[in-house]
């Protein structure tokens, strides 16, 4: 056992790669899932019955994977895609597997977000456009996504908070991270200081990713 800061500094370079393999994980993880879920939100909401192109068998499809995928919980998904993951990145352990894992987790609830926030812009603005002639996938990308683009950064801001938890999770599976600096120079040794240090670089990281969203969510709602 040990519980002095002594280990902390001892282990100071595997700290920096931990934390480096949490933002790293973080960023990938929201990029990917931010392009997968804004199209599956923008399909979702134009295929929604009365919408841009309503077709109800495809909403239906579409919106029943979503509720399926998005109630599992990380640690059982990440468990359940290892085929899947072998397929697409030949590993399923490692950053490589827990990116790719949260990568698909976070899409189907980016696509959500995505959805509900389509669904609160003031429909008067889209059959404006539709009056004048736009095309309905026109009308998606240069109307609705900058009418919801505030609301949009804000809700991509919430999924960033949840992806940094699910690379904490990723220490299951040796995903890196400082999940896994955590546990094992951590709570497996008893040594509750590398345990501290790692929940506060979590946080920090976390604060900084809430300061940028609400600094380019407030700046597009001013325009």
């Amino acid at each position: 056992m040990n519980n002095s800061f002594q280990s902390v500094i001892d282990t100071f370079d595997v700290f920096l790669a931990a934390t480096r393999d949490t933002i790293v994980m973080s960023l990938v993880s929201l990029v990917i899932a931010g392009v997968i879920g804004l199209a599956l939100g923008l399909l979702l909401y134009a295929t929604r019955p009365g919408n841009l192109l309503s077709n109800r068998t495809a909403y239906t499809v579409i919106n029943l994977v979503v509720n399926l995928v998005r109630p599992i919980p990380f640690v059982i998904f990440l468990a359940a895609i290892a085929p899947l993951s072998r397929v697409a990145v030949q590993t399923t352990i490692g950053v490589p597997a827990v990116t790719f894992a949260i990568s698909l987790a976070a899409a189907f609830a980016v696509s959500r977000i995505v959805e509900q926030n389509l669904l609160a812009i003031d429909p008067g603005v889209v059959e404006a456009a539709r009056a004048s002639g736009a095309h309905p996938v026109s009308i998606l990308l240069t109307v609705l996504i900058p009418e919801g683009l505030g609301p949009l950064i804000l809700g991509y801001t919430f999924i960033y908070i949840g992806i940094v938890d699910m690379t904490a999770q990723g220490a299951l599976v040796g995903g890196g991270g400082l999940g896994e600096y955590a546990i094992t120079y951590g709570s497996q040794r008893y040594d509750w200081w590398v345990v501290y240090v790692s929940v506060a670089a979590i946080v920090v990281i976390v604060q900084l990713g809430q300061f940028v969203g609400n600094r380019l969510a407030r700046a597009t709602l001013r325009r």
